[in-house]
């Protein structure tokens, strides 16, 4: 535990086209920069957020992508980041593809491919495709976001029409995921530094359909992986001359997501559950040993576009991040979030989001270092302000 704790647990934007509309091997380019500001009451979360508040919250993106047959396809994004003590703006391949597209049911992606997990994973990394400026935590943990967007390997993909019974659209995915070491927590002052860590496999996928009523879909999202690391005890270390003694530990992760949307006539809604199962296995028992810990998350969102410029939304999200433990017994296992969420669209390349939220629990806070904090007010408040400029 030692080891893997924290590790493992809209609108389009307009395209510059280089190649001339007519041109099979057009290049479309896209790009974005985000500036946040957060502030919280009576917990740091996601960075020092207490007192004066942090600016810590920025990312930067730009992709391309190029049609170069009818059916094949190629594209790259590099994205940097800062998010408390993450990112620090490391530039990086967020994602690349091949994509040959055999038929609207059959297509193949190989790449670093982001994961289909729920309705937002795999657009995580867009601003404007979505109303909130944190989406719900349980799900879709910012922190995690370098374990969780996309994994290295293979994709097939397709789309069914099924006539009167709407649709279906599926994606199966395997591969493996290349962490970075400069996106793993801090290792400063660490009495177990981590000196490996790997993802060997990662596999699921997603199922869509497509119902008859005009915007209304309903999802399935399966996935399981595979965490290896080693650390270094210093703890135990019996001083020069003598090895530092290590730790291995192994996490297989198991998750599932039901899922639900609405959203025609300027109405959105959705709701999402997940339940995932860790378990751990470590050559230490004393000091780390075997256990299995199931946690669920789950959220209701509504969303609204009163006008072209202003999008009004609302969820409520609870999560636990262990479901045999009772919100009674330990409020540092659970967390409720009440967030309202304000979306100025200020013309077609710049959007505006200002949100707040109510925090019961603190079973997802975090102090910009993954670590768990030990003691925190049962109730906190959370508001963030958040631009964002995208072509």
């Amino acid at each position: 535990m030692f080891v893997l704790v924290g590790a493992t647990y809209a609108k389009p934007a307009a395209a510059v086209d280089l190649g001339g509309s007519d041109s099979p091997s057009g290049v479309d380019v896209h790009g974005f920069v985000s500036q946040g500001y957060i502030k919280t009451t009576g917990n740091d979360y996601l960075a020092t957020t207490k007192n004066a508040g942090s600016f810590d919250f920025s990312e930067a993106g730009i992709n391309v992508t190029t049609q170069l047959t009818e059916r094949f396809r190629l594209g790259l994004q590099l994205f940097a980041y800062d998010l408390g003590q993450l990112g620090q703006y490391h530039v990086s391949a967020d994602w690349y593809y091949l994509d040959y597209h055999f038929r609207d049911a059959l297509g193949i992606r190989a790449g670093r491919l982001k994961m289909p997990l729920g309705l937002y994973n795999d657009v995580a990394d867009i601003d404007a495709a979505r109303v909130p400026i944190l989406l719900p935590t349980g799900l879709y943990p910012s922190t995690n976001r370098e374990f969780l967007l996309a994994q290295t390997g293979v994709e097939v993909y397709g789309y069914l029409k099924l006539g009167a019974a709407g649709a279906l659209d599926y994606r199966a995915f395997g591969g493996s995921l290349q962490i970075d070491p400069v996106d793993l927590p801090s290792q400063a002052g660490s009495l177990a530094p981590i000196s490996s860590y790997g993802v060997p496999y990662v596999g699921g996928g997603r199922l869509a359909w497509e119902t008859p009523l005009d915007g209304l879909k309903v999802e399935v999202t399966a996935a399981a992986l595979r965490a290896q690391a080693s650390a270094v005890l210093l703890l135990l270390w019996p001083g020069a001359g003598n090895p530092a003694p290590t730790l291995n530990e192994r996490v297989d992760l198991y998750l599932a997501v039901g899922s639900i949307e609405y959203a025609a006539h300027d109405l959105l809604l959705q709701a999402e559950f997940t339940q995932q199962r860790s378990e751990l296995t470590s050559d230490n028992q004393a000091l780390a040993p075997n256990f299995v810990t199931v946690s669920e998350a789950g959220y209701g969102l509504a969303a609204y576009r009163i006008s072209r410029w202003l999008e009004p939304g609302a969820y409520y999200s609870l999560a636990y991040n262990n479901r045999n433990l009772s919100a009674g017994q330990d409020d540092r296992n659970v967390q409720h979030d009440l967030a309202a969420t304000l979306r100025f669209d200020i013309n077609s390349f710049w959007i505006v989001k200002v949100e707040g939220h109510f925090m019961h629990g603190t079973g997802l806070i975090n102090d910009g270092n993954t670590t768990p904090m030990l003691t925190s007010p049962e109730n906190w408040g959370l508001f963030l302000v958040k631009t964002t400029g995208y072509f």
